[in-house]
């Protein structure tokens, strides 16, 4: 799906250069800067991510929260309307995110639940926090037991290229309107559980994701934020 996005770009831009030519030449006469053409900013990334985007609530969200303002932009409704609804759309959504979640537990979920309870619990976890900051920690030929993860409107960069696993090991992530991003070697093999509401995770590897000596467990959960997983195979 991540070839689509550019493919619906292209054919989203290329229209408008047609509309453009098409009103330069009289063929028609047609005024994009319309009330509320701004929202158009909102609207058409929103429909593109529903595409595009295995997370589909959030575009859905976004894409609501344009269309009312479009409305109110239009006097359909006033912006003190239109506020809010859409404070309650989003409440909606993240409330049937969450319902979900519940009821389409993946096997991988509950795998991922056990063995983090199994061989994440009661065990020292390296703690790295951004809070409205950065945080970056490269581990290198040292040993990896596992790590908690915390990123509040900040990132968090977890570099495990070059350290050594000698077993099975877990990941608490944590991100809300902030970013993780986690490299792992080739030869390790990742499974994650995913509790974001209006985000996710993003795993860019090219290598062969099944086969590898150790296992991580990535517990996941947030909001508005997102956790990508690399490798020296993955594209910058």
């Amino acid at each position: 799906m991540k070839k689509a996005r550019p493919i619906i770009w292209g054919v989203a831009i290329m229209a408008l250069g047609i509309i453009f030519a098409c009103r330069a030449i009289g063929w028609f006469d047609f005024d994009i800067f319309f009330d509320g053409w701004w929202t158009l900013f909102i609207i058409i990334p929103s429909v593109v991510s529903i595409f595009t985007e295995k997370d589909k609530l959030a575009s859905v969200g976004f894409l609501s929260a344009g269309i009312i303002l479009l409305l109110a932009a239009q006097g359909v409704i006033t912006y003190d309307m239109a506020w809010k609804i859409i404070l309650p759309v989003f409440l909606v959504l993240i409330g049937l995110g969450i319902i979900l979640r519940t009821i389409f537990h993946s096997d991988n979920d509950k795998e991922v639940e056990q063995k983090v309870k199994e061989v994440g619990d009661g065990k020292s976890l390296d703690s790295q926090m951004a809070i409205f900051s950065g945080s970056e920690r490269t581990y290198k030929d040292e040993t990896f037991t596992g790590s908690n993860l915390v990123a509040v409107f900040g990132g968090v960069e977890l570099d495990l290229s070059h350290a050594r696993f000698t077993k099975d090991t877990v990941i608490k992530a944590f991100a809300l309107f902030g970013g993780i991003d986690i490299r792992v070697p080739e030869d390790v093999i990742v499974k994650s559980r995913s509790g974001f509401i209006f985000g996710g995770i993003s795993d860019d590897r090219k290598s062969d994701r099944e086969k590898g000596k150790h296992t991580i467990y990535l517990d996941a959960a947030g909001g508005f934020g997102g956790i990508s997983i690399t490798d020296k195979t993955t594209k910058h």
